[in-house]
């Protein structure tokens, strides 16, 4: 069971990313994948959540608008696309694989994302 994220790095404000997470070990497919943060000093934030069966998507408020969240579920792989970056985006993003919504049995090592100019 493997989750492994990429895509991070520094953007200015405004900027644009698209993290990726690809997993493996597991049937990808059947299960909820999500988005999780931690800013520097704060705890773990939920960002965004993708169902495996109907692929409805689920955002935090702070993101809504800002972030689509997708899958692609012949090649195992979840995305997060990140538009209009500020400095509060700044985080570590891990992805996070559960049996159903809002659970989170399974995470990725994280990918760091600097919003700064």
């Amino acid at each position: 069971m493997q989750l492994v994220e990429s895509g991070g790095g520094l953007v200015h404000p405004g900027g644009s990313l698209r993290l990726s997470c690809a997993a493996s070990g597991f049937t990808f497919s059947t299960f909820a994948m999500s988005w999780v943060r931690q800013a520097p000093g704060k705890g773990l934030e939920w960002v965004s959540s993708i169902l495996p069966s109907s692929g409805s998507t689920i955002y935090a408020d702070s993101v809504k608008g800002k972030f689509t969240i997708s899958r692609d579920n012949a090649k195992s792989t979840l995305y997060l696309q990140m538009n209009s970056l500020k400095s509060e985006d700044t985080a570590v993003y891990y992805c996070a694989a559960g049996p159903t919504y809002g659970t989170y049995n399974y995470w990725g090592q994280g990918t760091q994302v600097t919003v700064s100019s």
